[in-house]
C-alpha cells in the first residue's frame, strides 16, 4: 500500500475509493464502506480500514467539518456538492468506523507502528472530533 501521510486520503486505497465517488449523488458508496468496517466483527485488513477512514472523511466534509482539504480530497468535495447533508446516524456510523479502523488489533495500526504512528493517531483523533462535533 502506498502511503504518503497519516491523513484520511493519504494512501492509495483511499485515493481509489475517491474515484468511486465520481458521478454519485447518494451516500450509498460511503455507507457501504462504513458498514463493512463496523460490521466486520474482526480486526480489519489495512485496505478496508483505509477506505473506512476515507469514507468517514467524506462524511466530515458533508458536515462542513473536513480535516483534510487538498487535491487528494477533490472527489469528496465534488461528491458533497452533489449529495444531501449526511444524517446524524451516518455521522455516528462514521465515527464508529474510525474507531474500528484505527483499533490497535487491526493491520493498519500494525503498519503505522512501523512508521510515524503519532501522525496517523492525531489525524484519526481530529477526524473523530469533526464527526462528533467535539
Amino acid at each position: 500500500m502506498g502511503t504518503w501521510s497519516g491523513e484520511p486520503f493519504g494512501n492509495d486505497a483511499a485515493g481509489d475509493f475517491g474515484w468511486e465517488l465520481d458521478d454519485q449523488k447518494r451516500w450509498n458508496v460511503v455507507k457501504d464502506a462504513l458498514q463493512r468496517a463496523v460490521s466486520s466483527g474482526a480486526p480489519l485488513d489495512a485496505d478496508t480500514a483505509c477506505i473506512a477512514i476515507a469514507a468517514a472523511e467524506v462524511v466530515a466534509h458533508g458536515l462542513g467539518r473536513p480535516t483534510q482539504n487538498d487535491a487528494y480530497t477533490d472527489s469528496a468535495v465534488n461528491f458533497v456538492a452533489r449529495a444531501r447533508r449526511p444524517s446524524a446516524r451516518l455521522a455516528a456510523t462514521a465515527a464508529r468506523a474510525v474507531e474500528v479502523a484505527s483499533s490497535p488489533d487491526g493491520e493498519l495500526a500494525e503498519l503505522w507502528a512501523e512508521g510515524d504512528e503519532q501522525e496517523w493517531r492525531d489525524a484519526n483523533a481530529r477526524l473523530l472530533a469533526a464527526l462528533t462535533g467535539r
